[in-house]
């Protein structure tokens, strides 16, 4: 573990406390030579900068010789007033630690990458019987094999569902597919090979696997040259039923593969393009898997910091999180801790990673794709943002709102005849979901249909001193309902003694209007209360503004009904199963285990309800009973 070492009581302490100014230069010589972390603080306290050197002495010292040509350095220092450092081992953890660090206090003059995209990627593990491949969210260091990333669920349906229709491998669990009685549809379909009814040979099926592999790999001439030797060897030994499998799958190869163009020849690769105008920077990185190109993301950032600081940032930030980690990543320009960077990568994927920046060929135009990319992202961005400042000023002007709402927060709260009732609070940001600052309350000790009580109980939990110091206060706060929940809204705020921190208004859902006979008249509008006000405040039904307004609300909503939902499933299902005598925590689990769910449970006859240890022919019977009635 690395130890904490601090300068003399004159020029440094670790607990935040400043040094005069005209020392702080002098304080380094107390520096030590071994690698580490500093991290640079104002006269506040603030986290300024946090970085790694492989010496304490002579990275600080640059800071003051005038030989750092960063642009941002000039800015920096003229606000640090203390520096603070902590030696490591090796220079390695110190570039771990300084990561860690970066991600938890966020610093302003380093890089911070905002990448709330989901990836998904391929998965097989060759140590299951016969294999599948699967789709995964998260990579892991488990054995496994990993195809992608992919930047999009259907993206990496679409791969898979051209794998299955080449490859006839299993489709379901192992379990599952041994607990039925016959081949399943996919079978009849001719994509699967139903090895769990002994329909194929493991040998075989684990040759189908490998040419899965290399299809994923992009390796198309060495699945090509195996299977026609296959194919010519199954016809030497006058198979030809299996000579005619082995040719189908290259016809279905080829017509796949025709639809795709080679982009790159050689391992798989990142390529990244940077693109900022003032203070945003937009990353784009494209993935090149097998030689084509899989999939892109964009990633949005904030920190004053030079390019090749932002590149090396970057790669320390993406790849320190469970991503697959690619052969090559090309870069616009080499950072400067490239051998460093480049021994973390190789570490982590468990062979040799390679940061190339490409002058010419087709990486270079690949490099320069990367570029166009993030010029264009840039670009949408700007526009998005003008567009959002412009609602958000029509809201402003609209509610009489003393701030711009750059951030608004909204409460919902959903139960069924006062059970599991619980609150939702869900955040928005520039008029962009928040998720980091969604909340969930689950309401205690309120009996019945009482929205007054169970809002109060939400606003003091999330408005307690506390929380307010740590979360802040919105510039507008916005309760799902018309002036009824206004009304309660604005009475748990005054208990509270809450009045006048935050403006607070009610959104009432549209409705349609009938005549009496259940025939439709009229859709009526979207409407806004203020506190003080009988009638609502009008906006076009097309304006962006009540459309922003209408997406909070109803995401809250949408947050707050899972929630709800995912409670009541729970309760059904122990009601459901230990709710019948002779039924325990420990059977209704193993229960569950074997037959997968409730559902499961009612399909299965009393002998096999029987065979689970614990279970008698009476209990079985009570058991199938029970559920069927419910």
């Amino acid at each position: 573990m690395p130890n904490n070492h601090a300068l003399s009581p004159l020029f440094f302490c670790l607990s935040g406390a400043t040094i005069p100014t005209m020392k702080l230069k002098n304080s380094i010589r107390s520096f030590p030579d071994n690698p580490g972390v500093y991290i640079m603080r104002d006269d506040s306290g603030k986290i300024l900068y946090i970085g790694k050197a492989g010496s304490l002495k002579q990275r600080v010292r640059s800071y003051f010789s005038n030989t750092d040509s960063r642009p941002q350095v000039r800015f920096l220092m003229a606000r640090v007033v203390s520096i603070e450092f902590t030696i490591t081992d090796t220079e390695k953890e110190a570039l771990l630690l300084e990561n860690t660090l970066i991600k938890q206090h966020k610093p302003r003059y380093n890089l911070n990458l905002k990448d709330d995209k989901t990836y998904f990627s391929l998965r097989t593990d060759l140590k299951e019987p016969f294999p599948r491949i699967t789709i995964v969210r998260k990579t892991a260091q488990d054995g496994a094999r990993y195809f992608g990333p992919y930047s999009s669920a259907s993206a990496a349906r679409e791969v898979l569902r051209q794998i299955q229709r080449i490859f006839p491998l299993r489709h379901y669990p192992w379990k599952n597919c041994q607990r039925r009685s016959r081949p399943c549809l996919y079978h009849q379909m001719g994509q699967c090979s139903a090895p769990c009814h002994g329909k194929i040979a493991a040998t075989e099926y684990r040759q189908l696997l490998d040419g899965a592999i290399l299809f994923l790999e992009g390796k198309r001439d060495d699945l090509s040259n195996s299977f026609k030797q296959k194919m010519l060897d199954a016809a030497r030994m006058e198979q030809y039923e299996e000579a005619a499998r082995w040719r189908d799958l290259i016809i279905a190869i080829n017509r796949t593969l025709e639809q795709q163009k080679m982009v790159s020849q050689g391992g798989d690769s990142d390529i990244l393009g940077l693109a900022r105008a003032e203070e945003q920077l937009v990353l784009v990185l494209l993935f090149i898997r097998g030689g084509n190109v899989s999939g892109s993301t964009i990633l949005h950032a904030s920190g004053e910091i030079d390019d090749s600081g932002t590149i090396s940032g970057f790669i320390r930030q993406y790849y320190s999180e469970e991503r697959f980690i690619p052969d090559n990543l090309l870069l616009p320009q080499i950072p400067e801790d490239r051998c460093l960077l480049e021994e973390f990568l190789s570490e982590r994927k468990g062979k040799r990673v390679h940061l190339l920046q490409p002058k010419a060929g087709e990486k270079h135009k690949l490099l320069l794709l990367a570029a166009k990319n993030a010029d264009a992202a840039l670009a949408s961005r700007q526009d998005n943002d003008l567009r959002t400042v412009r609602i958000l000023q029509e809201l402003q002007e609209k509610l009489n709102l003393p701030v711009l709402p750059a951030r608004i927060e909204c409460y919902d709260i959903s139960t069924l005849q006062g059970r599991h009732s619980v609150g939702s609070g869900i955040s928005f940001t520039d008029g962009s979901p928040d998720k980091v600052n969604y909340r969930r309350y689950r309401i205690k000790g309120i009996e019945g249909q009482d929205d007054f009580a169970m809002l109060k109980e939400v606003f003091s939990r999330r408005f307690s001193p506390e929380r307010i110091k740590l979360w802040g206060i919105p510039d507008l706060v916005m309760v799902d309902g018309g002036t009824g929940q206004l009304n309660s809204a604005l009475a748990a705020v005054e208990e509270l003694g809450l009045s006048g921190r935050f403006p607070l208004i009610s959104l009432a859902k549209s409705r349609v209007k009938g005549d009496g006979k259940n025939i439709y008249v009229e859709r009526t509008e979207e409407r806004v209360f203020l506190p003080g006000r009988t009638n609502p405040v009008r906006f076009r039904q097309d304006s962006p503004s009540i459309k922003l307004l209408a997406a909070i609300r109803d995401e809250a909503h949408r947050f707050a009904i899972t929630y709800h939902r995912n409670l009541r499933g729970k309760t059904a299902v122990h009601s459901s199963l230990r709710e019948i005598p002779g039924v325990g925590q420990k059977l209704e689990r193993r229960l569950l285990v074997k037959f997968g769910s409730i559902e499961g449970i009612t399909k299965e006859s009393v002998d096999t309800l029987a065979s689970v240890p614990g279970v008698s022919s009476k209990l079985a019977e009570d058991i199938l009973n029970s559920l069927q009635k419910d």
